[in-house]
């Protein structure tokens, strides 16, 4: 086909492209339903120019446009990777962890249910083999929730629900397509009933040796990005390389899932990413992907849409009866996950309560699309699938699309208007209200500072200040009247303000440098879970957030637990000093949020609320306080060291805006503007790299400052911090129970610890013990320790300890006078007599 006539007919489509956009907006339907129609009329206006013979001057297009060489494997090796590569770059992994329950129900549950739904259900109502039925069900089991996704973005839906969905979105094709390869392989040796034996041992491996080859080649390609850093086009070029090396190397050198490989190249690059590239050149890596993803996806839908009449042309009447049983089979497979399955994952506490309005709007916008329509032209192009077959699986497949794009498609916003989605929740309402009312006041605030600037006349400034002062009446009336808002609301609003003003705070940090890329990800989580919790659970959820937020996870415990046991201590080194660069910008963060209360909030909720506010934000930062003191004793001049960084980073930041500031002024020349940003950019490279933590030197600094082993030499503190094990608690967990047996002594680095014996409870804090009381009067113990505060403490065996303890006259006084301060008597326990030890 002549070069020129494919360039043409491919720079038209791109102004189909641009032309869909605005035409969903205009008549209000899913965009991805534009392109697939605006495909068909194409398709089948090329087929109608060619066939008629009103006119022959269109006959070249119309032939042009049905032998664009449009194959599966452009579908499946082109645009797939980049549709989903771009997915994974948008999504919040730390975020999708929280849901991963509902998320894999809805992405690889549903869709094996609805492979095994639909694949019965043709069983019977035909005449194929299982395994085309099979094959079929999995074709038609991928879904494109991004209709409903975007309409749910639109409205007042909550945000872990939209979060689901596109969780959904991005592992569901993975599945469908897994399966696809897997019964495919079965259709095309003929084996017509498979076993689920054979089923099941072939997909591990296509999950398992995709995930590592998508994992392996994202480390690769970050490494080469890390070293090209300074340059953004080469940075960018080894991203766009990623996808497709690993599709292509997941599934023609190891015989794994390609699609499973992009997804988790995707995963693994947003993950390491942002700590490993420079900030502006990470969100103009996301901006070109954007770009790309949202042209490959009008061209897969466009494309695969030229080829529904042709899919079509061999249709019977036999062949509705089957489509119709596909599409009933589908629906009701999805439905059974929807009002069945995730009602009792709510019940366990594994997913967040979908209501049922929302549960069907997900149901009804349930379309498929173009990788339906790419899986079953793969079919059809096959040499090893039989004729029925083939015919059969593109009729079918191609017509439960069009019912989906057509049918469901067309009428989904409707359904959610008549769900009543689109309206807001009183508290939402109230939320409108506020923000209208806070931005009117500052609206007035800049017009005043601007008629007074450019000294406008002072009749037309009172004329419309008055207009203004007006509306901005009626608008505060609305926020601080509505009777939907009760006090407890009024917290709420309040909270969420709150919240979402530390997530700008947070924005603003990370595009002043202030915050590292690596680390603004992870805390911009941690903002949007408060805003979250905070909506569901109001002062309570805001609490909880807040409290969950300073937590030692599960991560850091396997950390510690590698430390203490294996001696490996680079994980625990670098998310400790994690921690430590999380609390410090925690604590720059919330010293600027007091002022956000009364500049904003006060004025809409009064002054109770702002000192409820108040209140709450200080208990926040005197947390955050007490955790970075934890540290800070723990590994002292640590701290310090970061502190200098984010001074050095601050600098660096205010030089560049002095020097654009010259720039523009015409005070320097471009050339020596160029030099002078390429120096900053030289300096901050290097201070982006984070000064090393080594665990193991401060934790010999931190046994030298306990009081207790003041007196012990050089040699025995090398052995005593050697000897010990650190343990990092939480607020609420339980050290010692009891009743326990006695084997270990404990040793508060930081934090408190509150001990319960007898009815009767006392509070321990830094430098002191608990647990040796039971050791040396060798019994169970007779008291319960919990932590009050998150806190680290130092165990140590009851071997050593006994050792210890004869060499250590303080330590012998420190057990004398706890045991006189808890009425212990001195002869119910026994202290071995001190040994003395020369050098």
């Amino acid at each position: 086909m002549d070069i020129v006539l494919i360039t043409t007919i491919i720079s038209s489509l791109f102004l189909v492209i641009a032309a869909a956009d605005p035409l969903a907006a205009r008549l209000r339907l899913p965009y991805t339903v534009i392109l697939a129609c605006l495909g068909m009329l194409i398709g089948v206006g090329a087929i109608f120019f060619l066939r008629t013979e009103l006119t022959d001057a269109l006959n070249p297009v119309a032939e042009a446009i049905l032998a664009l060489p449009i194959r599966s494997n452009v579908f499946l090796y082109v645009f797939l990777p980049t549709l989903l590569f771009q997915v994974t770059l948008g999504v919040n992994p730390r975020r999708m962890m929280d849901d991963w329950v509902p998320i894999l129900v809805l992405a690889v549950v549903a869709v094996v249910v609805a492979t095994l739904a639909v694949g019965y259900a043709l069983s019977w109502a035909s005449a194929l083999p299982l395994v085309a039925c099979l094959l079929i069900g999995a074709i038609v089991s991928t879904t494109d929730p991004s209709a409903v996704v975007g309409i749910f973005r639109s409205i007042s839906a909550p945000r872990r629900l939209a979060r689901i969905i596109e969780g959904e979105s991005l592992l569901n094709d993975a599945a469908a397509i897994a399966l696809f390869g897997l019964f495919m392989g079965f259709v095309m040796l003929g084996v017509p009933d498979p076993s689920f034996q054979d089923a099941l041992a072939r997909f591990p491996v296509l999950i398992a040796g995709g995930a590592l080859a998508g994992w392996l080649s994202a480390r690769i390609a970050v490494w080469v990005m890390s070293l090209m850093a300074r340059y953004e086009l080469a940075v960018i070029s080894v991203s766009v390389a990623l996808p497709y090396l690993a599709y292509i190397g997941a599934e023609q050198s190891i015989g794994a899932s390609g699609v499973i490989a992009v997804v988790a190249a995707g995963l693994t690059l947003n993950l390491t990413g942002p700590g490993r590239l420079p900030p502006a050149i990470w969100g103009n890596l996301r901006d070109v992907w954007d770009l790309l993803a949202h042209w490959a996806g009008a061209l897969i839908f466009i494309l695969a849409a030229l080829l529904i009449p042709r899919l079509l042309e061999e249709v019977r009447a036999g062949d509705i009866v089957l489509i119709v049983v596909v599409i009933a089979a589908a629906v009701a497979a999805r439905a059974v996950i929807l009002f069945g399955l995730m009602p009792v994952l709510s019940l366990l506490r594994l997913s967040p309560v979908v209501e049922r309005p929302y549960r069907v709007a997900i149901l009804w916008g349930g379309l498929r699309g173009a990788v339906t329509l790419a899986l079953a032209l793969a079919v059809t192009e096959s040499f090893g699938v039989p004729t029925e077959v083939k015919r059969l699986v593109g009729i079918l497949a191609t017509g439960f699309t069009l019912f989906t794009l057509l049918a469901q498609g067309t009428t989904l916003r409707w359904v959610i208007g008549r769900l009543g989605l689109d309206r807001l929740s009183p508290l939402d309402q109230a939320l409108s209200n506020q923000v209208i009312a806070v931005a009117l006041q500052t609206v007035r605030e800049d017009v005043a500072r601007t008629a007074e600037n450019y000294e406008l006349t002072r009749e037309t400034v009172r004329s419309e200040a008055k207009r203004f002062a007006e509306r901005l009446d009626r608008a505060v009336e609305a926020a601080e009247d509505d009777e939907a808002i009760q006090d407890r609301d009024r917290i709420t609003l309040g909270l969420i303000a709150l919240a979402g003003a530390e997530r700008d705070t947070i924005l603003a940090r990370f595009r002043e440098r202030a915050i590292s890329g690596r680390l603004s990800d992870q805390i911009l989580t941690e903002a949007d879970g408060l805003i979250e919790a905070t909506r569901s659970g109001g002062r309570t959820g805001y609490q909880r957030a807040t409290r969950r937020s300073l937590r030692y996870g599960r991560a850091f415990r396997a950390a510690v637990i590698l430390n203490n046991r294996l001696r490996i201590s680079r994980p625990l080194a670098l998310m400790t000093a994690d921690r430590f660069e999380v609390l410090l910008s925690q604590r720059l963060i919330l010293r600027d949020l007091s002022g956000f209360i009364d500049g904003r909030i006060r004025r809409i909720h009064g002054k109770r609320v702002a000192d409820l506010l108040h209140e709450l934000l200080a208990r926040r930062q005197e947390a955050v306080e007490t955790a970075l003191e934890g540290l800070r004793l723990q590994y002292p001049g640590y701290a310090e060291e970061l502190e200098r960084r984010f001074i050095r980073r601050t600098a660096l930041r205010l030089e560049e805006r002095e020097y654009g500031m010259l720039r523009e002024d015409g005070l320097i020349g471009a050339e020596l503007h160029v030099a002078l940003m390429q120096d900053i950019a030289e300096r901050r490279l290097r201070e982006e790299q984070r000064p090393k933590l080594d665990v193991a030197v401060q934790k010999a600094e931190l046994v030298r400052q306990f009081p207790l082993f003041a007196d012990l030499d050089e040699r025995s503190l090398r052995q005593l911090t050697r000897a010990l094990r650190t343990r990092y608690v939480n607020e609420g967990d339980v050290i010692l129970r009891k009743d326990s047996p006695a084997r270990s002594v404990f040793f508060i680095a930081s934090g408190a610890v509150e001990l319960a014996v007898a009815g009767q409870t006392w509070r321990l804090g830094r430098g002191e013990m608990f647990g040796q009381m039971a050791i040396l009067m060798q019994k169970p113990r007779r008291t319960a320790a919990t932590a009050i505060s998150s806190s680290t403490i130092l165990v140590l065996d009851e071997t050593r300890f006994r050792r210890l303890l004869k060499r250590s006259a303080g330590l012998q006084d420190a057990v004398r006078q706890s045991a006189m301060a808890r009425g212990v008597k001195h002869d119910a326990f026994t202290i071995p007599a001190l040994v003395v030890t020369s050098d």
